[in-house]
């Protein structure tokens, strides 16, 4: 499959998802955006368009992907806890539940999220 038709499947995907998925202040959005190397997390209100809290595995160089994934996950719940959020509605952008990205939702399950 060409690179351009994976990026439009998946862009498909993403948009299918986000018909339904819609982020509030009180259950935002946990968007996961996997590159190949990094992963980044936020969280965002889409009825005010704002993206709350951002985190990424860019600083930590230890480990590998999903190990670093999983801190993502970790990191984003406490501090998405430390502001009085415990339930996120999750975005997995279009990509499959599996692997890092998996990884992020659970480690962020097992800090007390409910996804």
């Amino acid at each position: 499959m060409r690179a351009e038709a994976k990026r439009e499947a998946r862009m498909r995907r993403h948009s299918r998802v986000r018909r339904k998925v819609r982020g509030t202040a009180e259950r935002p959005r946990l968007a996961v955006y996997r590159s190949n190397r990094h992963i980044y997390a936020q969280l965002v209100d889409d009825l005010s368009a704002r993206t709350l809290m951002a985190t990424s595995d860019l600083g930590a160089a230890d480990g590998n992907k999903t190990a670093r994934a999983k801190s993502v996950g970790q990191a984003i719940a406490e501090r998405a806890r430390s502001m009085g959020v415990e339930q996120v509605v999750f975005d997995r952008g279009g990509r499959l539940f599996h692997g890092r990205v998996k990884a992020l939702a659970d480690a962020a399950r097992e800090a007390g999220l409910s996804i």
